[in-house]
Parts: structure tokens; C-alpha cells; sequence
């Protein structure tokens, strides 16, 4: 794992809300809005961009913990730009806090932390299951 990262490091994601990224479940659309399972994904995927420059290329990231506050929605069309921070690295940890903004409307905020492990160690927790 490369320590080429630190608390306080920046990184920003922007991603136009689409249909695909509705709440619907198996039994159908609830709200034609960003749904928070959607946010999340894009959350972490934010977040992930630290992992991207801190591992290794026998390394790979897995997800710890994610949390959201949904605060307001935001529509097919919009554009949402999430700002990641990190808060600590801890070992093989990294804990960031985010934020994701329609314009200047906060619509959600919260943590995301992953793990950076050796691709054979995740291969090994994935086979004993």
C-alpha cells in the first residue's frame, strides 16, 4: 500500500442522475428521484478514488462500512457532485467522510471506509465462506 494519501486530501465524482438510478424495487418505482441505495453506490465510489492511487497493483480495496444521510432528492438530469475527505488512515484503513451537492443544495452526507488487501487475502475470505 502506497502512503501517498493523507487526512485533509480532496477528491470530487460527478455524476448525472439518470432513470436507472431510481428507487424501484421488485415491485416497481417508488419515487422517480435518486434513490439512497443509488447515492451510496456513487458515495463510495468517490471514495474509492483514494483507493485507487493508495494500492498497489497486487492489492485491491473492499468496502468496511458506508453510511448515508439522505437529506433532499435530486431528479433525473441533475447533476450531482460528491466531494470526499479523508479523515484517517489507520493501517490498512481509510475512513472518509462525504458530501453530495446539487448545486448549492446539500443532498446527502455521511462516511465510507475500506480496507486495502493483499488480492490473495480477499481471494482466501471469499473461498471460506
Amino acid at each position: 500500500m502506497k502512503h501517498n494519501v493523507k487526512p485533509g486530501d480532496i477528491k470530487t465524482y460527478t455524476r448525472i442522475v439518470t432513470d436507472a438510478d431510481a428507487a424501484t424495487f421488485d415491485s416497481g418505482q417508488v419515487h422517480p428521484v435518486y434513490a439512497t441505495f443509488s447515492l451510496a453506490r456513487d458515495a463510495e465510489w468517490c471514495c474509492r478514488l483514494f483507493v485507487l492511487e493508495m494500492k498497489e497493483p497486487h492489492e485491491e480495496g473492499i468496502g468496511t462500512m458506508i453510511s448515508v444521510h439522505h437529506l433532499a432528492p435530486a431528479k433525473p438530469g441533475e447533476e450531482v457532485v460528491f466531494t470526499a475527505m479523508v479523515q484517517s488512515i489507520r493501517a490498512n484503513e481509510i475512513i472518509c467522510s462525504y458530501e453530495a451537492r446539487v448545486g448549492t443544495r446539500i443532498i446527502a452526507r455521511g462516511e465510507q471506509g475500506q480496507k486495502i488487501l493483499s488480492k490473495e487475502k480477499i481471494e482466501r475470505i471469499f473461498a471460506s465462506l
